[in-house]
């Protein structure tokens, strides 16, 4: 049920009291209100809500509980009401711990996919909580749902030339500017890897580059993997792996809709996104197993598995940013299953070798209840990645530490740049939560938004 706010709460406004568990007593209900929580066996499970009636049989407002507590990552929980909650106008009696997460949540919780007939749902009309950042919450709820909607959408209208004008639509609405390097132009210009992974496709492969802000601004580059469609190429993928694969170009998703609340933020910076946008498919042009390519970088790349392609457009991609020598550098990536094997879909792993990025980065998680956990570049992993006839593999043999191993793969990528981080996300949400229903989900860019307001202001 969307949920719209407004700065105060109006005359019709009913209440939700928060409660944590077994903490009736503590909330000091009115006894009618206690009664009805009694008689219905409330006692502030998390993410329960009880809608209470006056005596009337009318709705005098609601119950929600908090279970153990309310931490930051519990406010989130508070997207559970955008579903429970009949229509009308609410607004939170009791403070929530950070109100500015807390209506993030509400308002993420409202979120719905339409676009193919699907209703929206009622309205909800909920007052901002007080000390709550409005600008905030509604330029990170745009950016999820920017992410949500590009994910969510399947390939046939989602291929790379709609990821182009998805970036070219956020560009003119910020005043950034796109150029773009299509088809054989990526071999003239030295992308070797993009064309290689894309070429088999109908739609061109191509590297969409957005830049926007001031030149002599701080650099942050941010880097999308955009592989549209991933059929795992000659080395297929079972029909039961590709039944989720409009989702690979996750990463794209997440950086576009981190990008989109950059620029609402007017962050001092100097944002440049690269997105190279692919379609990994099966034809007579395909690249094959053993083939040799070479990189933007000169690294030449043995391909042991096609289906190991979003790494090799990432690497041509992170070449060409790292030339800049930007003050940081983002990729984020649906990379590999073993990330999911390792720590599950809502916990998605980042690799960096910047100590300090990665203590503000986990801060930044906990501060926007927006988990990542931080993960080894096991240096002595590379040799997994040796080849008798190129400089590496893209594949390792014995399929252990795969999400480590990528993203040492693409660590060779980054030379100049001292502060670069690799995010291997999911990209989705196998299961309703309280900020977010089953589909494609928006993660890690929450943190980073907030590690870039904290760094930048705004």
């Amino acid at each position: 049920m969307p949920v719209e706010f407004t700065a105060a709460k109006s005359r019709k406004s009913k209440p939700v009291r928060l409660v944590a568990r077994d903490g009736l007593g503590a909330a000091k209900l009115e006894p009618a209100w206690r009664r009805w929580a009694d008689a219905n066996g409330f006692r502030g499970e998390a993410g329960r809500t009880l809608v209470v009636p006056d005596q009337g049989g009318a709705i005098a407002g609601a119950l929600f509980g908090l279970g153990e507590g309310e931490d930051g990552f519990g406010a989130l929980a508070l997207g559970a009401l955008a579903r429970a909650l009949p229509e009308g106008d609410w607004h939170l009696a009791d403070a929530p711990s950070d109100p500015t997460v807390a209506a993030i949540g509400l308002k993420l919780g409202g979120y719905a996919f339409t676009r193919y007939g699907k209703k929206p749902g009622r309205k909800l009309a909920f007052a901002l909580p007080a000390g709550a950042d409005g600008a905030r919450v509604s330029r990170v709820a745009d950016g999820v749902f920017l992410a949500r909607d590009m994910v969510n959408t399947p390939t046939n209208d989602m291929g790379p030339a709609d990821i182009e004008a998805a970036v070219r639509a956020l560009a003119k609405a910020h005043k950034a500017q796109v150029s773009v390097v299509a088809g054989d132009a990526l071999l003239e210009r030295n992308f070797p890897m993009i064309h290689a992974v894309g070429r088999a496709s109908v739609e061109a492969p191509r590297l969409i580059d957005m830049v926007w802000g001031r030149k002599d601004a701080p650099k942050v580059t941010l880097v999308g993997k955009g592989v549209c469609f991933d059929t795992g190429g000659l080395d297929i993928k079972p029909s039961s792996s590709m039944l989720l694969m409009k989702k690979d170009m996750g990463g794209a998703a997440n950086v576009l809709g981190l990008a989109s609340m950059i620029m609402a933020a007017k962050l001092p910076v100097r944002l440049r996104v690269l997105v190279p946008a692919v379609e990994n498919a099966i034809a007579g042009n395909a690249f094959r197993p053993g083939d040799v390519l070479r990189s933007r970088k000169g690294i030449t790349v043995e391909i042991g598995n096609t289906d190991a392609e979003g790494r090799l457009i990432l690497a041509d991609a992170l070449a060409l940013a790292d030339e800049e020598k930007p003050a940081l550098l983002v990729d984020m990536a649906t990379l590999t299953g073993a990330a999911r094997v390792a720590l599950g879909p809502d916990l998605p792993p980042f690799y960096t070798h910047d100590d300090a990025l990665a203590s503000e980065l986990a801060a930044a998680a906990i501060a926007a209840a927006d988990p990542l956990w931080r993960m080894p570049l096991w240096k002595p992993y590379e040799s997994k990645l040796s080849s008798k006839v190129a400089d590496v593999n893209n594949v390792t043999t014995d399929g252990f530490a795969g999400s480590v191993t990528a993203a040492l793969f693409l660590s060779r990528f980054v030379e100049e740049t001292r502060s670069w981080v690799h995010l291997d996300i999911f990209a989705w949400s196998p299961g309703d939560r309280p900020h977010c229903p089953t589909g494609g989900e928006a993660q890690g860019i929450r943190a980073l938004e907030h590690l870039l307001v904290t760094r930048y202001g705004g």
